[in-house]
């Protein structure tokens, strides 16, 4: 079990390094000396609401929301993260506590490492810096899109922008069509940002015009061109 943990961190040390750039050798020692590696169960909380952001969070394998708790519970997701990417650091660049929360979406694979060791890598690796200036700001980018989206569409238009956005962010199963990813109607909901029986019926509108086929949670996209229309449309 230890060997293939050190086999793991090994991988996903290259991983970060290709990432981040070239790494010195004290750089190396001391990423791979402070790397931790967590599972989590599905639905098990990563971070919550007004926690302390002391870890760098970096997604191995699996699936991870990132939501807000809004107005009566009802919870509003604010993006998805696929494996290899990095989450949960810009609560820390603001000096603020978290303002957002992260689950696992199914049985999920992190790799944490202390975000003072990556800030003290960082004050003398430029390509570091670089390489979170470039994220905030696409981050930033996508938060602005999302705004005008949540403000300016219909609820149809959000739908398929979301539909079309797991696809793009997940991509599909083998048979070239159905989400490789099984979002509860709730959590489709929430990251339309509309009830979850609005959500239901628009499911349900969608697969009599053929525009996707439902079985249980498994989405499938049948007309992605129409999809695409509609999403513009709003």
């Amino acid at each position: 079990m230890v060997a293939q943990e050190e086999s793991l961190i090994g991988e996903v040390y290259a991983q970060i390094e290709q990432l981040w750039g070239s790494l010195s050798e004290q750089h190396r020692d001391l990423l791979l000396a402070n790397l931790r590696i967590h599972q989590y169960r599905k639905n098990e909380i990563i971070y919550k609401d007004s926690d302390t952001p002391e870890q760098m969070y970096y997604l191995i394998q699996g699936k991870v929301k990132i939501y807000k708790d809004g107005i009566g519970g009802r919870n509003q997701i604010i993006r998805v993260i696929k494996a290899g990417q990095f989450f949960g650091y810009r609560a820390y660049f603001a000096n603020e506590d978290y303002k957002t929360a992260g689950t696992a979406l199914e049985p999920t694979s992190i790799a944490m490492i202390p975000t003072k060791i990556v800030v003290e890598m960082m004050k003398s690796n430029s390509n570091i810096c670089f390489f979170y200036i470039r994220k905030l700001s696409a981050e930033l980018g996508v938060s602005d899109e999302k705004i005008i989206s949540l403000t300016q569409k219909h609820i149809r238009g959000r739908l398929a922008e979301a539909l079309l956005f797991l696809k793009d962010c997940y991509g599909l199963e083998e048979d070239g069509s159905t989400l490789s990813i099984y979002l509860s109607r709730e959590d489709l909901a929430n990251l339309s940002n509309m009830t979850t029986s609005n959500a239901i019926r628009t499911l349900s509108s969608f697969s009599n015009e053929k525009l996707i086929a439902i079985d249980g949670r498994k989405i499938k996209l049948i007309n992605e061109e129409e999809l695409q229309k509609v999403s513009k449309l709003g």
